[in-house]
């Protein structure tokens, strides 16, 4: 019963701690960019961002979900060479969408969670391409590709 008792305050500190450093997180680092930005920071921490690019020449930047969620859509964007994106959740996720014509390369590391790329293949051998590197714990990245039909979207 001791054991019992030391692993669940145990874990409660760890949890509590977790949580305390990502209030403090939340305030220090601020999320930078908008649609028109080559290049992002974002952060999501206790909340959401979500985020649709138009970006002319997108490099890519760095994303942190820390017990929050982050969407963006890059579909409407236009990718440059040697673009890179370092995304890291901590119980979160992040969730990208990029046009069917992108390659992504994905070294993401999860623990507890999990990356899925579902992005097909591009058929031109010189196609844009998004590097992502990174890690996720107890949260997720995912990554999908699918055509952007702005007559039905809002």
């Amino acid at each position: 019963m001791r054991l019992l008792r030391t692993f669940g305050l145990l874990t409660v500190g760890m949890f509590a701690g977790f949580m305390a450093a990502a209030a403090v997180v939340k305030h220090a680092v601020p999320s930078h960019g908008d649609q028109e930005s080559d290049e992002v920071a974002l952060a999501a921490v206790f909340d959401g961002v979500e985020m649709k690019s138009r970006a002319t020449a997108f490099r890519g930047g760095s994303m942190l979900a820390w017990f929050g969620g982050i969407a963006v859509d890059l579909r409407e964007a236009q990718l440059a060479a040697g673009a890179h994106l370092s995304v890291h959740s901590l119980f979160g996720g992040i969730s990208l969408r990029v046009p069917v014509g992108w390659k992504v390369e994905s070294d993401v590391k999860a623990i507890g969670g999990g990356v899925a790329v579902q992005v097909p293949d591009p058929d031109a051998a010189n196609a844009p391409t998004l590097t992502l590197d990174g890690f996720t714990v107890f949260g997720g990245v995912d990554v999908g590709a699918k055509v952007a039909y702005a007559a039905f979207e809002s």
